[in-house]
């Protein structure tokens, strides 16, 4: 027997909506004052590489990094769904990476990856975190993808890029993401 959850009231998840709505728009606009006005303490969980951004300075760095790499990131909305505690988006992130991507050098490929972020509020009605899942692969096969492997000036960005992306394959994941407790689904 599983325990059953209940959703907020109508107005309840009207707000809710209404504030990742907002949020996916602020990022989009690049205008981080308002993307990160709509939690009271910033913290992003992105599950594909296991690294978690905290705090206002983590996130804004995040942001710049990305952007960086992607100035013309943008989104394209596929579902969004509640549940008792979150909204749940799946999306299209689309971007033409343009920028130095941590140790990756720039494709000037684009990529179109779909994603599902979980924005989970607290008892306050808070948003507390942002939790995206992706698959890195079909990024990294859609930025190489591009790349002409007759050129020689594209073979070195290719040799440059999977030595980045191999670079990245031995960090530690962060702990927060390791010690999850299973829910308790008993009656």
């Amino acid at each position: 027997m599983s325990t059953r959850f209940t959703l907020p009231p109508e107005d309840v998840l009207r707000a809710r909506e209404k504030l990742v709505l907002d949020h996916f728009h602020d990022e989009v606009r690049q205008d981080w004052d308002a993307t990160l006005s709509t939690f009271p303490h910033p913290h992003y969980e992105l599950i594909a590489p296991m690294v978690v951004h905290d705090g206002n300075d983590e996130v804004r760095g995040y942001y710049h990094d990305t952007r960086r790499a992607f100035p013309d990131q943008d989104h394209e909305i596929i579902a969004l769904r509640h549940s008792h505690d979150a909204v749940i988006v799946e999306f299209w992130l689309l971007g033409t990476h343009l920028g130095p991507l941590g140790k990756i050098p720039p494709t000037g490929s684009a990529h179109r990856t779909r994603m599902t972020a979980y924005f989970v509020f607290d008892e306050q009605e808070n948003l507390a975190v942002e939790r995206i899942y992706f698959d890195q692969l079909t990024v990294l096969k859609q930025l190489l993808g591009g790349l002409d492997k007759r050129k020689p000036r594209d073979l070195l960005t290719l040799a440059r890029a999977v030595a980045g992306a191999v670079a990245t394959t031995g960090t530690e994941p962060d702990p927060r993401l390791l010690a999850t407790t299973p829910p308790n689904l008993g009656a």
